[in-house]
């Protein structure tokens, strides 16, 4: 049986008193309360409060707690967003790296346009949500404090379309939404295909329920199963359809920010390169300023963007190729003609792509990301290549977890 023990916590959801070699992570929990646990190797879970910490607050969500999609939301503001810029300022000291890093952009409540909600099904009828904290069990969730509102009034819809894949006992269906300007865009993933995948009885009840929730459209991992409309996102001065199963920012405010950032950064450059560039966050408005060469590994979102300049007219000539950067990079004569590069590479990073650039003529560099270890490698390559990494906007697009994104600035 776990003992219980009474704790002094030390820092964000974490002791170091002596009751247990190295670290004790309590989650739920703030740097200077004292509480009582229940302790099960390195981690313990809160039983009592003794001793709260003038920075608790009300979480807002009814759902937190036993929710595993939120961890911080009985944090007040001003200390959660100054710890996600330690985090930054953390990764970055990991490579000896010093920098201005500016204050933490702060997303919205209300304001993520894309979830991943899992579905089971059972006695009770049709669960939809996320899991619980430790658990493969979902919380059946009646609302969502991170969500935008449309998603939120949406669920009974959503839940009405996660019945017909869960017709086979081994599916666990995850429907990816995102709200989009012409309505909610779903992509499913998760179902048994083995014993051949989806019947065409379940295909034609997914399609009336979506019909009946007046959806965009549906696809089975990109594979449609309904469309009433093309889903369509505004992206700067751009208006693009959305591939299905795209990457695309979670928030819309924070994609704003982050491309602004970028924008000023390069603005007098004579051409950019924009590099995974995806479906152009920040293609279409780089081109406001200078002619851009865009490249990303996903066809279907090179198609995109290209079809997309026609919806935005005056803007300077951009060249988008599908181009795989992890094992085919931009090299330096590839870059011969361009004087600032935008990357936003997947959490891996850009290893091999930052080396082309440092060994490059490339005077200005914005590197975007998800990863700050990752983030914090590739500015080592760059700054040992000659470039000084000026400064640092950290951005919490995911609200209440410990995921932190952000954009550098580096100058030659």
């Amino acid at each position: 049986m776990a003992d219980l023990i009474d704790i002094s916590i030390t820092g964000v959801g974490a002791q170091g008193d002596g009751l247990a070699p190295g670290p004790l992570f309590v989650p739920l929990t703030l740097g200077g309360e004292r509480i009582r646990a229940r302790r099960e190797g390195q981690r313990a879970e809160l039983v009592e409060l003794v001793e709260a910490s003038p920075e608790r607050v009300a979480p807002p969500c009814p759902h937190f707690g036993i929710c595993g999609g939120c961890a911080l939301q009985h944090w007040d503001a001003a200390p959660y967003l100054a710890w996600k810029a330690d985090l930054v300022r953390l990764a970055l000291s990991h490579e000896h790296i010093e920098t201005d890093i500016l204050p933490t952009f702060a997303s919205p409540p209300g304001s993520r346009r894309r979830l991943a909600l899992h579905a089971r099904g059972g006695k009770g009828g049709v669960k939809l949500g996320f899991k619980e904290r430790r658990s493969w069990s979902l919380v059946d969730i009646e609302t969502c404090v991170i969500a935008d509102p449309r998603l939120v009034a949406a669920l009974p819809a959503l839940r009405l379309l996660a019945r017909p894949f869960l017709e086979h006992p081994k599916s666990a269906p995850t429907l990816h939404v995102t709200w989009t300007a012409t309505g909610i865009d779903v992509d499913v993933t998760g179902i048994e295909r083995k014993s051949g995948g989806l019947s065409a009885d379940a295909r034609m009840r997914a399609a009336e329920a979506a019909s009946a929730g007046d959806m965009a459209r549906v696809t089975l991992a990109g594979e449609m199963v309904y469309q009433a409309r093309q889903p369509m996102v505004r992206l700067g001065p751009a208006t693009v359809a959305l591939p299905a199963g795209s990457f695309l920012q979670a928030v819309p405010q924070a994609e704003a920010a982050m491309a602004a950032f970028a924008v000023e950064a390069v603005t007098g450059a004579h051409r950019v390169a924009d590099l995974y560039c995806g479906v152009g966050t920040f293609t279409f408005r780089l081109a406001m300023v200078a002619p851009v060469l865009a490249a990303d590994s996903a066809a279907p979102a090179i198609a995109a963007l290209r079809a997309a300049t026609a919806s935005a007219p005056g803007l300077k000539p951009i060249v988008a190729e599908v181009r795989d950067l992890a094992r085919r990079p931009m090299l330096v004569a590839d870059l011969a003609k361009v004087d600032a590069v935008v990357f936003d590479p997947p959490r891996a990073g850009a290893f091999e792509q930052s080396g082309e650039i440092g060994r490059s003529k490339v005077a200005r560099v914005v590197g975007v990301s998800c990863n700050p270890a990752t983030f914090a490698r590739d500015a080592r390559i760059l700054i040992d290549a000659g470039f000084t990494l000026e400064r640092v906007l950290p951005v919490d697009q995911f609200l209440w977890s410990p995921h932190v994104e952000l954009v550098g600035v580096f100058s030659r």
